[in-house]
């Protein structure tokens, strides 16, 4: 059974090949770095990795632009690097998801030009829809044709038209060819866009009330996403998945800005997607409030069954260190206990153990083409102070936050996410006990797992006293731990309860 449940009630890290770790000196990441660092993520106790997109693109969107679903980029590695790493990391108990992206090709791929029947055609830009990343039209001019093709995205990557049957049909076969090779299964990008509206009509214009995504764009996206269809399509692959032994799992990204809707994308609780990430959480600040308050939604609104998904950081969103913790260690280490004392699976992006911060990216050497630019983010790892990397793709600048000097310090951040992983596994109501928020002051946040454990974090920036009782089992301060919590938390300090202090 646990082996069924592994995706459930483990800790999962999302690796950007391409900055991860280099094993031929060329700059670039690739698969045989991630096997040799495979017993780094066994050490810190990882159960599963994603990997950003692997397949050939001429990177226009960074690998999310696919000319090749069923190959390698050759400057990551070939089909035989993802054999071994597959069975190596199965080796250390790690299972493999790859990232698939099925709404949009590269305008490179084969079937742009062989198969245009794939794609969504218009004689004249039938609607006003305009691109996620420029804010442009998503209706571009195809001169060989003389007809206009849809992109959500960039003018290079244009749509899939889900709705011709050869289209399902086409991925059904991707989706086999990689779960027979033993990988665990696949983040879906984007998967709430895939089906667009029958009648291409025109998108309502935004509302004051609307995410900031939708009021740049100046329009709601009731038409060009989350169309019914997809939810026949989750099924379909559902069932694709439970015919591996064990399992294989569908992890959803999902940009569904309310979360009635985003919780949708699980079905009846176990027929469509097994996880979908909750940006919510992600896209709000370190405030106590606020993300309670998405966290007690989620909870409301998820169909029995189901399972939450958490993140704080990813290759769209930049890092928890940054963006939450604004390089606070202590708040780093907030965010950290939070992912990991909720209920659901939490998902790490690579350098997330280490506090690792946005990376320094100088204009002249900005690559991606999204605004705003999300290079910042994906700068490489950091595996020592004098930073393992020959004129690394991404500028690699301050190595203060390394792999190696954390260690061999047993105070570091490193160590602390390496504990924190360990608590989760050894407390069973840490891992997979229900969630009940407790009373608690101005910021702090502070609930209950099952019945035996207590995570709280004091988010402010004055000393906070909380109500409960237990024994500290992890504090972010590591000077404290074993004893029974007193009632106060210092600003910025976070700790895990569990236990009758009185035994």
């Amino acid at each position: 059974m646990a082996e069924r449940r592994w995706w459930r009630e483990g800790v999962l890290y999302q690796i950007y090949p391409r900055s991860f770790a280099d094993s031929n000196g060329d700059g670039i990441g690739d698969l045989c770095g991630v096997i040799d660092r495979l017993d780094h993520l066994e050490w810190l106790g990882i159960d599963g990795i994603w990997l950003s997109p692997i397949h050939p693109s001429p990177n226009e969107d960074w690998g999310y632009d696919v000319s090749d679903y069923l190959g390698v980029h050759p400057e990551l590695g070939t089909l035989d690097d993802v054999d071994e790493l597959v069975a190596e990391a199965g080796r250390r108990g790690i299972r493999v998801l790859l990232d698939l992206v099925p709404n949009h090709t590269s305008d490179r791929h084969p079937w742009f030009r062989e198969r245009p029947e794939l794609y969504v055609w218009a004689d004249a830009p039938p609607n006003n829809w305009r691109s996620v990343f420029d804010r442009r039209p998503s209706w571009t001019l195809d001169g060989e044709r003389g007809r206009y093709y849809l992109h959500t995205f960039a003018g290079g990557q244009p749509d899939l038209d889900w709705r011709n049957p050869e289209v399902p049909a086409e991925f059904e076969r991707i989706l086999r060819f990689w779960l027979d090779r033993g990988v665990a299964g696949f983040r879906l990008d984007v998967v709430n866009v895939l089906y667009k509206d029958s009648e291409l009509r025109d998108e309502p214009p935004a509302r004051p009330e609307d995410p900031p995504l939708l009021r740049e764009l100046g329009m709601r996206r009731i038409h060009s996403m989350n169309q019914p269809e997809i939810h026949d399509l989750l099924q379909d692959w559902r069932r694709l998945c439970e015919e591996y032994e064990p399992p294989r799992i569908l992890v959803g990204e999902v940009y569904a800005f309310q979360v009635p809707h985003w919780a949708s994308y699980y079905g009846n609780g176990d027929d469509q997607l097994h996880l979908s990430f909750n940006f919510q959480l992600m896209y709000n600040p370190l405030v106590a409030a606020k993300l309670s308050a998405v966290v007690a939604e989620v909870e409301h609104e998820l169909p029995a069954g189901a399972w939450p998904c958490w993140a704080g950081s990813n290759h769209d969103g930049g890092r928890l260190a940054s963006r939450w913790a604004r390089g606070d260690e202590r708040l780093s280490r907030c965010g950290l206990m939070i992912l990991l004392g909720l209920r659901g699976t939490p998902f790490l992006y690579y350098g997330d153990e280490l506090g690792l911060l946005d990376g320094e990216v100088p204009p002249d050497r900005r690559l991606d083409r999204a605004e705003p630019g999300r290079d910042a983010g994906r700068t490489p790892m950091p595996w020592s102070r004098a930073g393992d990397w020959r004129d690394p793709w991404l500028p690699l600048v301050d190595t203060s936050r390394n792999v190696a000097d954390q260690r061999v310090d047993a105070d570091s951040t490193l160590h602390f996410t390496r504990e924190l992983i360990a608590l989760r596994r050894r407390l069973p109501d840490l891992r997979v006990g229900s969630y009940r928020e407790l009373e608690s002051p101005e910021d702090v946040w502070a609930w209950r797992r099952g019945e035996g454990c207590v995570v709280a974090v004091n988010l402010g920036v004055e000393e906070a006293r909380l109500e409960v009782e237990g024994r500290i089992e992890l504090s972010t301060d590591p000077e404290r731990g074993g004893e029974s919590f007193a009632g106060h938390l210092a600003a910025g300090e976070g700790v895990i309860l569990a236990g009758d202090p009185s035994k």
